[in-house]
Order: structure tokens, then C-alpha cells, then sequence
């Protein structure tokens, strides 16, 4: 099923999807094969985004202009700040000042606002409320009874690079996308692999996705924040094109999220928790 066909309790919320031209034309000189020529060139857009919670200024992420009230939600939910959908009222993004306004429970921002903002790894400012001691947070997934082939995450990487129209265009985008047995369910993009990764929780929060049989691509390098975002979800397995962390790895062998890299071509790496994976390459 894809995205678009998904409904449930998200109706409450405004589902635009874009707001704005991912891109824009720039004139460019281009040297090339000895020779300058003038050219238009399509450059990707990074905006702005600041969140507020119940009228307070909590963090400001620079984005791709689409899907940003599920960007809010996600960032939110995957830092700790909400549990349940029943814990927000009201969630706008307003066009002009772009600020997205999330409205709930009066302990909604309470938990996090002592500690301290990490610099991260991360795209945009880099700004997290991201601590280890997360794992604390996140339910065990040992025993989640995922089995994947190693031919059908293939498939789905293959799929997310289809996908990709934006990062064809411009080259400045990462990409994410839920995928299952059946093939990619839900796929963005973002200049931030953060934000890519934050906008499919956010949609699948609001939308009340089951997940337990889901797995998650991304073509970022694995960290141990996005790790995380991912286990607190409960998705067991995590894969991308790129490399792993070695906090990545600890925490998800720590937590049972199996974590694959370098998927490329015909081949892959499982550095965790490989039972989940079925060889039929």
C-alpha cells in the first residue's frame, strides 16, 4: 500500500505534502572538456524550520520545503517529546514565517528542556536533544520476528534510487524510505538525512502505522542518532548505502537492530544481529 492510500487518525492535521519548488534554476558558467559555457542549474532549497511547542521556541532545523508538519511531528516523537498522538491538539505550519506550531499537553516539552543540546553529526545546525542514555528509552527488539531476504533489501534499495527524482535533479538530497516483504511503502527527501528519517516517523505516527514488520533505508551514513530515531519506532533493521558508526553499532546490538551497510550492487554488510537476514543471493 502506498503512502498516498494511507489514512487513520492523521486526518485531524493538514496533509499537504509540498509547499514550495524543492529546487530552483541558478545561471552557472560550466567548464567543462576545456571549454566555459553559461548554463541554468537546477539547486535544491533548504529552508528554515522552527518548531514551537505550546507557544515555545524549541529548536530551528534547516529542511526541504515539503512535508513539514510531518517533520515537526517526527522530530518530536523520535526526541521524546510526545508518546501518543492523543498528547497534541493542533499541528500548522505557517507559509510565510515558516514556523510549524504544535499544540498539546502542557507536559509535552517538559521532559527534555533541561538537558543539554548536543552537536551532532547531523545536517542543518546539527542540534539534538540526543543523550546514550536514550537506549533507556527504547524497548528492547531482540525478540522481533522480522526475516528479510537479502534479495528483497536489494530490491528496495534499488527502488529508493528510483525514487530519487530530486537528488537526480540537483545531487544535494538524501533519501529514505519504510519499506516491507511487499516493497517501499513510504519514501522522502531531504538536504538533512535527519529530516529525511524524521518525516516518515512523523507519517507514520499520525497515520498509526504498524511497524514491527517494516524495515528502514536510508542512503546517509548510519549514526547513532538515526539508529536510535529508528529503535524507538520499533523498526528492527536499518540499511544504507553508506557506512555505520561504531556507536551505531554498539547501541544496536545493545537494543537487537540489525544493521546492515554498503548495500550495493549484489552484495551488503550485516554488522548486527544477521539472524533476521535470509542469504538467497
Amino acid at each position: 500500500m502506498q503512502d498516498e492510500n494511507i489514512s487513520g487518525s492523521g486526518e485531524r492535521f493538514d496533509q499537504t505534502r509540498r509547499y514550495e519548488q524543492p529546487y530552483r534554476l541558478v545561471s552557472i558558467e560550466r567548464i567543462a572538456d576545456g571549454r566555459k559555457q553559461e548554463k541554468d542549474d537546477p539547486v535544491v532549497c533548504e529552508s528554515p524550520v522552527t518548531i514551537y511547542v505550546n507557544g515555545e521556541e524549541l529548536v530551528t532545523l534547516l529542511a526541504s520545503p515539503e512535508y513539514l508538519e510531518d517533520l515537526a511531528l517526527g522530530f518530536l516523537v523520535a526526541e521524546g517529546f510526545i508518546r501518543d498522538l492523543s498528547d497534541v491538539t493542533e499541528l500548522r505550519w505557517e507559509r510565510v514565517t515558516g514556523q510549524v506550531f504544535v499544540e498539546g499537553k502542557t507536559s509535552l516539552i517538559a521532559p527534555k528542556t533541561f538537558m543539554k543540546r548536543y552537536v551532532t553529526t547531523g545536517c542543518g545546525k546539527g542540534t539534538t536533544y540526543y543523550d546514550v542514555t536514550d537506549t533507556q528509552l527504547v524497548r528492547p527488539l531482540h525478540d522481533r520476528p522480522l526475516q528479510v531476504s537479502a534479495e528483497q533489501i536489494l530490491q528496495a534499495m534499488g527502488e529508493m534510487q528510483g525514487r530519487s527524482d530530486l537528488y537526480r535533479e540537483t545531487g544535494g538530497v538524501h533519501g529514505a524510505a519504510l519499506a516491507s516483504a511487499q516493497g517501499i511503502t513510504i519514501f522522502r527527501e531531504d538536504v538533512g538525512r535527519h529530516n529525511a528519517v524524521d518525516k516518515i516517523i512523523g507519517h507514520c505516527f499520525r497515520a498509526a502505522i504498524p511497524l514491527d514488520e517494516c524495515f528502514l533505508l536510508t542512503s546517509g551514513r548510519i549514526s547513532s542518532e538515526i539508529l536510535l530515531k529508528v529503535a524507538k519506532m520499533g523498526i528492527p533493521l536499518l540499511a544504507s548505502r553508506s557506512a555505520p558508526t561504531d556507536l551505531a553499532l554498539k547501541l544496536a546490538e545493545e537494543i537487537g537492530v540489525t544493521v546492515i551497510g554498503f548495500v550495493r550492487g549484489r552484495r551488503m554488510n550485516i554488522y548486527t544481529h544477521p539472524g533476521r537476514i535470509i542469504c538467497d543471493l
